[in-house]
């Protein structure tokens, strides 16, 4: 077993991993926003869109104002240097991983296996064929060419989804069809896989589980830098049991290795090539969907700080806000802030901002700043603080200072 990390160690090792510990470029190129997307291999997808969408945010958490088009060009020109799946949630994802995902990804709740069988077969291959004649659709385009209408289908299989749309999530899980874009109202457009992977047909080839389950885990660890098992397995939504077998076949080729951290719970797997910075230069906000922040028990382990999204929860019972963001100082989580993109308006609002105990003394005036620099990558013309949260009056007065 390697030496015990300290805790800030543990904490500093992450977040070089994760791409926040270094300064940021002054103008960031397209290869710099292909290593960061190389070294998260994921990107989670989410459809809110109060702020920006989702996968646009943890790119500019570590590069700062990049330009948006780099990274929508990975995902739409051949050959795609990212491809969709699901992975921890739906996600973009390095296309060399989507065969390993797709022997251990079961989403059996959106299947449509629980549709009459000769109804199910029946729809599936007229998607198919519909897909491979004219492709990429929407699936109210399907419905459409298909003469089905939202709703005929029994009602009982869930949000009302006809028996086209139950069809068509079944063949994206299956791996058979796939994204090959978002419509302008964030639909997926569907298109047979072999169309759109790099690979062609060969992406529909079975890999060995045990393998796709080894290259997954290492793939896991060398993003997170040190994990736990559970930590590992929740990268990729992997069964728990079995990450930490593939993760100990891993630490006995010397490709991981096993230590400690005070405070993690069970062992914890370093990667052999992760590193741990000295110091850290974190000024970011963190989208609620980061590959930092999703697994939230690793963020308490990791910051000592409580982190739920209460997009869900009424606004009566909300503590901090709607959309809310971490914001990463160095290597602590010095605040949160309630974020919302008024476009109409041309305003970044903050809706609430609340300081962490133990935050630096400059958290306000940093935390302008990084908010500033956000509303001008986002187009907006001004900044606007309401006054909730502790952190509000010292916030607008940083933000009207500058």
């Amino acid at each position: 077993m390697s030496p015990a990390l300290t805790p800030d160690q543990a904490r500093r090792t992450v977040l070089g991993a994760q791409q926040l510990a270094a300064t940021r470029p002054i103008r960031p190129t397209a290869g710099q926003v292909g290593r960061v997307f190389n070294a998260l291999a994921l990107l989670q997808i989410d459809s809110v869109n109060v702020l920006a969408r989702s996968h646009y945010l943890p790119h500019f958490s570590r590069l700062g104002p990049y330009d948006r088009t780099l990274l929508e060009r990975m995902s739409s020109r051949h050959p795609r240097q990212m491809v969709e799946y699901w992975a921890h949630e739906a996600s973009y994802i390095r296309p060399e991983l989507f065969a390993d995902l797709r022997v251990w990804q079961r989403r059996t709740w959106m299947r449509a296996r629980d549709m009459p069988q000769e109804l199910r077969e029946k729809v599936s291959a007229a998607v198919l064929d519909l897909l491979e004649q004219k492709h990429p659709l929407s699936a109210r385009q399907v419905e459409t060419l298909l003469g089905h209408e939202s709703g005929t289908a029994a009602k009982s299989w869930g949000w009302n989804w006809s028996a086209v749309k139950r069809v068509l999530e079944d063949l994206f899980e299956q791996g058979i069809i796939t994204s090959a874009g978002r419509s302008a109202q964030f639909e997926r457009l569907y298109a047979p896989t072999g169309s759109i992977h790099p690979l062609g047909a060969r992406a529909l080839d079975q890999p060995d589980r045990t393998e796709a389950l080894l290259r997954l885990t290492e793939t896991a660890a060398r993003s997170l830098g040190a994990a736990t098992a559970n930590s590992l397995a929740d990268y990729f939504r992997l069964p728990v049991r079995e990450t930490l077998t593939a993760a100990r076949i891993l630490t006995s080729e010397g490709r991981l290795e096993e230590t400690e951290v005070a405070g993690w719970k069970g062992p914890v797997f370093l990667h052999a090539e992760a590193r741990t910075p000295r110091h850290t230069r974190a000024r970011a906000l963190l989208s609620p969907f980061d590959s930092l922040v999703f697994d939230r028990r690793r963020l308490q382990e990791i910051f000592g700080i409580e982190y739920r999204i209460e997009i869900y929860t009424p606004a009566h019972k909300r503590r901090y806000g709607y959309y809310v963001l971490p914001f990463l100082l160095g290597d602590r989580i010095a605040a949160r802030v309630d974020l919302k993109a008024d476009r109409a308006a041309g305003v970044l609002l903050v809706q609430s901002a609340h300081l962490e105990p133990e935050a630096p003394g400059n958290t306000d005036v940093e935390l302008a700043a990084e908010i500033q620099l956000m509303a001008q990558w986002l187009g907006l013309s001004a900044v606007m603080v309401r006054p909730v949260g502790n952190l509000a009056p010292a916030l607008k007065l940083a933000v009207n200072r500058d």
